[in-house]
């Protein structure tokens, strides 16, 4: 899926295995205060996330990177994967 930044900058984000997603939605601390919830996110866990699941995600990448930029990338791969079989509930 590509992905063109608030900055400009075009990012692809890969089609990750169930196993993949799973693996890094296991790092993402939520919180809740009863009416909403505030996903937490360390920036080991962001880099973790554009490290496997953006094309290219080198060193040299991740360092041009701003914060805005990381938070939006992760931000963007939440929604992709969070939702992941959200559109069909089961019955």
């Amino acid at each position: 899926m590509k992905v063109k930044l608030q900055s400009g900058q075009e990012i692809i984000i890969k089609d990750l295995s169930v196993d993949e997603r799973d693996e890094l939605l296991d790092d993402v601390v939520t919180e809740t205060d009863g009416e909403s919830l505030k996903i937490r996110a360390m920036h080991s866990t962001m880099t973790k996330f554009i490290r496997m699941g953006v094309v290219k995600a080198d060193d040299k990448f991740i360092k041009s990177l701003t914060f805005a930029d990381k938070t939006e990338i992760f931000q963007k791969m939440q929604e992709e994967y969070l939702n992941l079989g959200e559109g069909k509930a089961s019955k």
